[in-house]
């Protein structure tokens, strides 16, 4: 939670935060404020601001000091916030490579060229084009947020592109592990983390809803289910992604057996999964002690959580469930992004044309006529054409 502002006294407009000064000012109706680490500082934006007829300043701040401020403060630009997975992924990004390569700029001299720099610079660390744009993410939107409050007056991150995929790249579209894979893997895992991962690949549960699972979310009876309210994310509770996330996940009779085998002396409030001591999981662990470790073994080293959830789509869509059925069940918010994510485990390539020889009948001398006699015509039809062929 980020310090309270405190006002500077005789100093109207600046306001002491933790360490820092802020200055604040109104312009075109709306609440501005830029942060400074001196008051001398703040004191010659305020009169910079005043000469420029209200227009907000051009920042002082260094990028480190404002990307670490940003990072304490920022909370999402859309009215469902951010999740702490995310803000994780940014600060990991931010430190990583970011404020060590502009740390020492001051953040309104960083120009799209140097932004472009930055990328060229990456592309030479060897990183995929995909990580490149999850790098960028954060500084995109970081002077998206600088614009909007004033401290900047354009961001230079606008325009610039990630072009083209590296050829050793992974394809983009979702992996699934064959059966035979998933057999090896599990076979592979501990017998007490077995269960946890034949349950992602039958539900296709998140690996943050599997972990937040309580046994009070699991209905036994005659309609065995998942019922998926929330999930656990580095610790802490979060509402699930979407409103379609929350939805009741249909059991198989042994794994629902499973289940009921494992519940015996849990309370409802105690996880599903959990460590010897009845605390839930935490899946950093849980990937780099026993998943990774297995994936090696069994020959596939890239297995990870949402493989699972991918192998789950693949068996779903093997059993004969439709599009929209896989969306609920993977609690995806639209059958549109279900499609686009698993159009590929659809694809068995052209396949035979037997079957057009039912909907298409061919006549042997008048030409073609529509099939509308059903099949026996057409394997008159065949026949026929057979003979004459033979003849």
């Amino acid at each position: 939670m980020a310090a309270p502002m405190e006002r500077v006294k005789n100093r109207p407009g600046i306001y002491r935060r933790g360490g820092r000064y802020v200055v604040t000012w109104r312009h075109r109706g709306r609440q501005h404020k830029s942060s400074h680490r001196t008051l001398a500082e703040a004191l010659e934006a305020q009169g910079e601001r005043r000469r420029t007829g209200g227009r907000a300043p051009e920042s002082r701040a260094s990028f480190e000091d404002y990307a670490r401020e940003w990072l304490s403060t920022y909370r999402g630009r859309t009215g469902r916030g951010i999740s702490d997975s995310t803000l994780g992924n940014y600060r990991s990004a931010l430190e990583l490579r970011a404020i060590p390569y502009f740390g020492g700029w001051k953040l309104a001299e960083i120009e799209p060229p140097d932004v472009r720099a930055y990328v060229t610079r990456l592309e030479a660390e060897g990183l995929a084009p995909s990580h490149v744009r999850t790098q960028l993410a954060p500084l995109r939107t970081m002077f998206a947020t600088a614009v909007e409050d004033g401290t900047l007056r354009f961001n230079p991150t606008t325009g610039v592109r990630v072009n083209g995929r590296r050829e050793d790249e992974e394809e983009e579209h979702a992996k699934a592990l064959t059966r035979k894979q998933l057999a090896t893997v599990l076979a592979e895992l501990p017998e007490e983390h077995r269960l946890f991962f034949e349950l992602l690949a039958h539900s296709g549960l998140r690996v943050s809803e599997a972990i937040g699972l309580t046994w009070g979310d699991v209905a036994f009876g005659e309609r065995p289910r998942l019922e998926v309210r929330r999930q656990l994310c580095r610790g802490r509770w979060q509402r699930l992604k979407s409103r379609s996330g929350r939805r009741d996940v249909p059991l198989s009779p042994r794994m629902a057996q499973r289940l009921w085998a494992a519940r015996k002396g849990r309370r409802p409030g105690d996880p599903v999964f959990g460590t010897t001591t009845g605390t839930p999981l935490r899946d950093e662990n849980v990937r780099q002690r026993v998943l990774k470790p297995a994936g090696r073994r069994a020959g596939v080293p890239w297995v990870g959580f949402h493989t699972f959830r991918h192998t789950c789509a693949s068996l779903l869509f093997e059993g004969g469930k439709d599009v929209k059925q896989v969306q609920e069940w993977l609690g995806h918010a639209d059958p549109g992004f279900t499609l686009r994510t698993y159009v590929h485990l659809l694809d068995g390539g052209l396949g035979a044309a037997d079957f057009l020889d039912d909907a298409v009948a061919v006549g042997t001398r008048g030409g073609n006529r529509v099939a509308t006699q059903g099949p026996q015509t057409a394997a008159n039809a065949e026949q026929e054409l057979a003979a004459e062929m033979a003849g």
